[in-house]
């Protein structure tokens, strides 16, 4: 029975009896949590998997996750293949290693969706905070994708988030019992005391449920009869209540025979507590199974055919401290012949004291096994081990470089920081370029995450001296990206223009890399003319290089076919499982969707991109993503979304002093004012924009036209002379119809009206965007009102609305709307009236875009992530937003911008 935790109790059965309940239960050791965890086990509707941490197992990648889905691998055949491959190669079982850990979480996730299935399923973690970090992040990851499945999972974990960081999932917090609880839980488990004893224990446990069942055993026979003057425990601020529950199970190790403490200093250290590997390990320590039956009875340990259980994990930490030195050097050495390699090597590793290459190679050779299975914690871990014990110092400073390499992969900034730092202590002595080149570009990724960005660009040219042609290129790349983030500073331009002359000249990926050099430099120079173009075949190459051109594509205005090689790339990742790449292709996917007119395509887009974005740990991707939210937000008119979005982006932006995210926040603000008659806030905010740190944005070109417009509503066109001319410039220099269409539309709002006309004709005769040539049709609409036109006008006003209205831009369409109404025409409906995608979530629309498309829900899961009980709830609650009851009746709906 559990006392005082009947609303604690109700947390948990409202998670296991409602789709997709997922709870993080969280306290002090000792507070209940497993006992929380055994409720649920009691109380499930269906199956139960269910794991716990071991702190000793945090560096073995996956280990939690194959312990937890060990009884169910065999469903992993139903899986898509390239899932049941990353999954089972994760866990070791097979022999295809595709090495992205989050494709892992995926496959996570739709087993788990399949075992759901035949019956309602519960998946219980406890000791979380021990989980290794890539257990847990497929686990979190699987977790914060259940939707509407017949799937609950609770976690257990200590107090203190970065413990066991859950952003964003349910959390219940188990405070400790009060005194009339307290005092249940005493008398059932020691009834026998008397009364000024458990009055006593009650003031000593401090309301700790662990605590009220341990101190008790913990009293000598005379305390037990009421003799404890002096005090047996002391009052007032103590140590914490647990230290002295750990120490009274210490004393009850210490008590047990040699052999029956080398059996649990065994299963302390295995971490899995097999009895195979036990039998085998307390053998050479002269021991045997039989002598756990001395601990079973100090109810210190729990022995079946499925292992080794302790009773708490404070026992397994006393018989640590209970043991000396030499006893555990002498475990560490029996498991040592008893494990398999990965274990045999951690083993090896703890009793080795001094430098020894035979060993460091056994950790590099599993840092290279566990890279290929996508554990870049356990990566790093072993090769900073193996460092430790290298004989060789060219060789320490190569593995403590791959251990910070590994670490700022996952995103364990501080641990990198650490290994990088003593590689450069000791890279003095180091002749390998290729090693050099490695030490800068990870301290130049580090400065950049820590929000340093021209001071990782000065870290890449230092790399640059020492690398290889292959790697050079590839640091320069970096380089000139690095410089354009930045905010503005005096340095910038110099950093630019060092960076295209490191440079090498050439074709083919030199080529490539010289463009995107000398492009970045002329932004930042401020240069109006168009950036180079790269001539060549993409296929080939880097991934970061590919991203890099087609991300180039916006400054040529290459609309087109920077959707379509940003669409490649984002395919790319699904097909590939390259998740940790996915969040950069779908920023530059949604700016392309965003600036070719595909509002709703951007939004979802941006929507699935900044969760994944948050979920790999990639805060400079996750903020542009939510400062292109916020320019969304504005164009649709939504002001206060558009407020809480740029406000992330802009603090995101000046903690960090990257560029982007604050930029298109601003360019949001501007949007919005502009849509909804702001003028003179408009005129405001460029002008400011042009003197502060983000005025080097290359998107700032796109907002200029708004400048136009602002300036010739307000009756002030002369402030806008410079910034037309400043546009046509780079417009002519594209040779693209879209800017040239706005270049057209432009001159019309500056232009006598003898003149006007004719722009606006050729700007509407251009093939543009789908916003732009509404606007233009609503300027020119205004016009031929004005003019008396009006059957004319309502033409241009009637097409206007009703693109604004695809485009789900409300202020827009309200202009057209209120416009149309002073041509003489109500409008057919109101705006957005009668249009059922706008109804549509981000993800529903994006479930929705590819049903019609004929891809199955399976397939459907597969790209977006989620699975296949989700897709079919996400149709089932678009269907009758959309009036239809059939995938066949989706495809009237298509195009769907």
């Amino acid at each position: 029975m559990l006392y005082g935790r009947q609303v604690e109790q109700a947390r948990v059965d409202e998670a296991l009896h409602r789709p997709a309940g997922v709870l993080v239960v969280r306290g002090e050791p000792g507070i209940g949590k497993s006992a929380m965890l055994e409720y649920a086990a009691a109380r499930a509707p269906g199956r139960v998997l269910r794991v716990t941490g071991v702190e000793s197992e945090a560096e073995l990648p996956f280990a939690a996750l194959h312990l937890l889905l060990r009884p169910v691998l065999d469903r992993a055949a139903a899986l898509p293949p390239q899932q049941a491959e990353a999954l089972l190669g994760a866990l070791g079982l097979d022999s295809v290693n595709r090495g992205d850990r989050f494709l892992v979480g995926l496959a996570t996730l739709n087993l788990l969706v399949e075992l759901s299935a035949d019956e309602p399923l519960l998946c219980l973690v406890d000791d979380a905070q021990w989980l290794d970090s890539e257990s847990a992040d497929a686990l979190l990851f699987a977790a914060r994708r259940l939707y509407a499945e017949p799937v609950a999972v609770l976690f257990a974990a200590r107090e203190g988030g970065g413990a066991f960081p859950t952003r964003g999932l349910p959390e219940l917090r188990l405070d400790r019992l009060d005194a009339e609880a307290a005092g249940h839980l005493l008398a059932e488990q020691a009834a026998d005391l008397p009364l000024a004893v458990r009055d006593q224990l009650l003031v000593e446990a401090q309301g700790n449920p662990l605590a009220l069942i341990e101190l008790p055993r913990m009293l000598a026979s005379e305390e037990r009869a009421g003799a404890f003057t002096p005090l047996a425990f002391s009052l007032g601020p103590a140590e914490p209540v647990t230290d002295r529950v750990l120490a009274g199970f210490r004393d009850r190790v210490a008590a047990l025979s040699a052999a029956t403490r080398s059996c649990l200093l065994a299963a302390a250290l295995d971490d899995r507590g097999e009895l195979k590997v036990l039998a085998a390990a307390v053998g050479s320590l002269g021991a045997s199974l039989a002598d756990f039956a001395e601990a079973e009875r100090a109810g210190l340990v729990r022995v079946s055919v499925a292992g080794v259980v302790f009773h708490h994990p404070l026992v397994r930490t006393a018989v640590l401290l209970a043991c000396d030195i030499a006893a555990r050097m002498a475990a560490h050495r029996a498991l040592a012949e008893a494990v398999d390699d990965d274990r045999r090597a951690w083993h090896l590793a703890a009793v080795t004291l001094q430098p020894d290459e035979a060993v460091a190679g056994e950790l590099e050779s599993l840092a290279l096994r566990a890279r290929r299975r996508g554990g870049q914690a356990t990566v790093s871990a072993a090769y900073a081990r193996a460092a430790e014990l290298s004989a060789d110092p060219a060789d320490a400073v190569r593995r403590w470089t791959a251990a910070a390499g590994a670490a700022a992969e996952a995103g364990l900034s501080r641990r990198a920081g650490e290994a990088i730092g003593t590689a450069l202590r000791h890279a003095g002595r180091v002749r390998d370029g290729s090693v050099l080149a490695e030490i800068s570009r990870v301290r130049a990724r580090l400065a950049f995450d820590a929000g340093r960005p021209l001071e990782a660009t000065r870290l890449l040219h230092e790399g640059v001296e020492a690398a290889d042609h292959g790697a050079r290129l590839s640091l320069l790349t970096l380089a000139g990206f690095y410089t354009w983030t930045s905010a503005a500073h005096p340095d910038q331009v110099a950093l630019a223009r060092r960076t295209e002359e490191l440079t090498p000249d050439g074709g083919g990926l030199a080529g490539a890399v010289h463009a995107i050099s000398r492009g970045f430099r002329m932004i930042l120079e401020d240069d109006t003319g168009t950036v180079p173009t790269f001539h060549g075949e993409l296929g080939a190459m880097p991934f970061e290089l590919r991203m890099m051109i087609t991300y180039h594509a916006i400054v040529r205005a290459e609309h087109e076919g920077m959707l379509a090689g940003a669409t490649a790339l984002v395919e790319e990742c699904r097909a590939e499982g390259r998740l940790g790449r996915l969040p950069q292709a779908m920023t530059i996917l949604a700016i392309a969707q965003l600036i070719d007119g595909h509002h709703r395509a951007a939004r979802a887009t941006v929507a699935e991109g900044q969760a994944l974005a948050t979920d790999v740990g990639q805060p400079f991707w996750s903020g542009y993503l939510t400062g292109v939210r916020a320019w969304l937000c504005g164009v649709a008119g939504a002001e206060e979304e558009h407020h809480e979005a740029a406000t992330e982006a802009v603090r995101h932006a000046d903690d960090r002093s990257w560029l982007p995210a604050g930029t298109w926040a601003e360019y949001g603000r501007v949007i919005l004012d502009l849509g909804l008659g702001r003028y003179e806030a408009v005129l405001d905010r460029l002008d400011r924009v042009a003197e502060g740190g983000a005025r080097h944005a290359f998107v700032w070109r796109y907002a200029w036209p708004d400048y136009i417009e602002a300036a010739a509503r307000v009756g002030t066109p002369q402030r806008a002379d410079g910034v037309l001319r400043r546009y046509a410039d780079w417009a002519e220099g594209t040779g693209q119809p879209g800017p040239l269409a706005i270049l057209h539309r432009a001159r019309a709002l500056l232009a006598p009206d003898e003149q006007a006309e004719n722009l606006y004709k050729r700007a509407l005769a251009l093939s543009g965007q789908a916003f732009e040539q509404a606007r233009t049709r609503l300027v020119f609409g205004e016009w031929l009102r004005r003019h008396q036109r009006r059957a004319e006008a309502r033409v241009q006003l009637e097409a206007a609305m009703d693109a604004f209205d695809q485009l789900d831009a409300a202020p827009w369409s309200a202009r057209a709307a209120a416009e149309l109404r002073a041509a003489g025409a109500a409008p057919a409906r109101d705006a957005r009236a009668g249009d059922p995608l706008a109804a549509l979530t981000p993800q529903e629309l994006q479930v929705v875009r590819l049903a019609v498309t004929g891809a199955s829900n399976r397939e459907i899961g597969a790209q977006l992530f989620l699975s296949p009980r989700t897709v079919a709830y996400h149709l089932y609650k678009a269907f009758p937003k959309l009036g239809v009851s059939s995938r066949g009746e989706l495809a009237r709906l298509v195009p769907l911008t």
